[in-house]
């Protein structure tokens, strides 16, 4: 239940509640002016309409948890009610507002309890009221209590559940997110970084050779630690910290041991954070595949900007799938992850390849309309 609805309903169940006291003083009035017990009627009935007011004013009678203040204003309107049942009967179906309210607000057993005994004062005052038995005072009121009872603890239940579902769906969004972030940076990071040191093994013998690896391996294990930083605390790419989303794509395309030609169609224009971060990891996963996987001599990265959407295009001249058959080689996992980035902002991802013909990857992610 939203606030919305939870300010509505509490109102409501207000209103009602000062509605069947006025209606309830009024047929006293009515019925039975005159009597010894007025006085103490009228005075309990200003005394119960007090309390009640002074827990709205004071906020105590919606709480989120159950807290002493509440406990003790919901005890003393109970108290107040039940005497003044016991005076006046027709007072008893100021109970409906009250056993919803415990309902609502209290521990199930507790508040199955409450309901419980405040039905009994119901269906003995409303007998009371009575010249006779009469079967529907007694039947009534308890199925009404019971089906009111059950619905309300039906739905109370659902909500929770409903919130540990909520929880169980976030832990796994976070971890589904965790995931493509070490999928498509920190692991591309790592096996470049791996790639170039047994680069450097191998020219051991040629020092400088050897150090010009070391130290590109350096820079890029510099660049994963700023990248694991940003991921623990849900940042942007390293690459774009202090650089436009071409930038990054040209820095990205950099430390590849394959040629990347990077190119951009159309006039560039500011990009939603969001979505300038999805370009670049969804360009990391590409490169990584084309590298790890593809065995690729050339990979061609585009962005292009359209009237209501940017295009990211990646190809490599690799040695090729077929993306029905299911993946051996690693790459199901960072293909759906790539999808799952741009599904999050509206777009589209497409792979288009077959064994020995290369690979192709598009991902078109909708912006607003242009300002003219």
């Amino acid at each position: 239940m939203t606030d919305r609805d939870g300010r509505w309903l509490a109102a409501t169940m207000h209103t009602a509640f000062f509605l069947l006291l006025v209606a309830s003083i009024v047929r006293f009035l009515d019925h039975h002016h005159g009597e010894p017990a007025a006085p103490w009627v009228i005075a309990l009935t200003g005394c119960l309409a007090a309390v009640y007011a002074v827990g709205l004013v004071l906020r105590v009678t919606g709480p989120e948890q159950v807290t002493v203040p509440y406990l003790a204003w919901l005890t003393v309107v109970t108290v107040l009610w039940v005497v003044l049942v016991l005076l006046a009967p027709s007072f008893a179906w100021c109970a409906v507002p009250l056993f919803v309210t415990g309902l609502r607000t209290l521990p199930t057993r507790p508040a199955l309890v409450l309901v419980t005994l405040v039905t009994a004062l119901v269906v003995i005052s409303q007998n009371r009221l009575s010249t006779g038995f009469d079967p529907n005072l007694t039947i009534v009121p308890v199925a009404v209590a019971a089906v009111t009872a059950a619905v309300i603890t039906y739905l109370r239940r659902q909500a929770v559940r409903l919130r540990e579902t909520e929880r169980r769906a976030g832990m796994l969004d976070e971890r589904q997110r965790l995931s493509r972030e070490i999928h498509d940076a920190l692991a591309q990071g790592l096996s470049s970084q791996a790639m170039l040191l047994q680069a450097a093994d191998r020219a051991w013998d040629n020092p400088d050779l050897a150090r010009e690896h070391l130290h590109a391996a350096q820079q890029i294990g510099t660049r994963n630690l700023a990248e694991a930083r940003g991921l623990v605390q849900d940042l942007a790419p390293a690459d774009l910290d202090g650089h436009s989303v071409e930038e990054a794509l040209r820095n990205v395309a950099e430390r590849e041991p394959q040629p990347v030609r990077v190119q951009v169609d159309g006039p560039a224009r500011p990009l939603p954070s969001r979505v300038q971060s999805t370009l670049v990891r969804i360009a990391q996963g590409a490169l990584a595949n084309a590298r790890e996987h593809a065995d690729a001599s050339g990979v061609a990265l585009t962005l292009t900007y359209l009237d209501d959407e940017v295009v990211l295009d990646i190809t490599d001249d690799g040695r090729g799938f077929d993306p029905a058959a299911p993946s051996t080689d690693g790459r199901g996992h960072g293909l759906p992850a790539m999808r799952a980035r741009a599904t999050q902002l509206g777009g589209r991802l497409t792979v288009e390849s077959a064994p020995g013909q290369g690979t192709a990857i598009s991902v078109a992610i909708p912006l607003g309309q242009p300002r003219v």
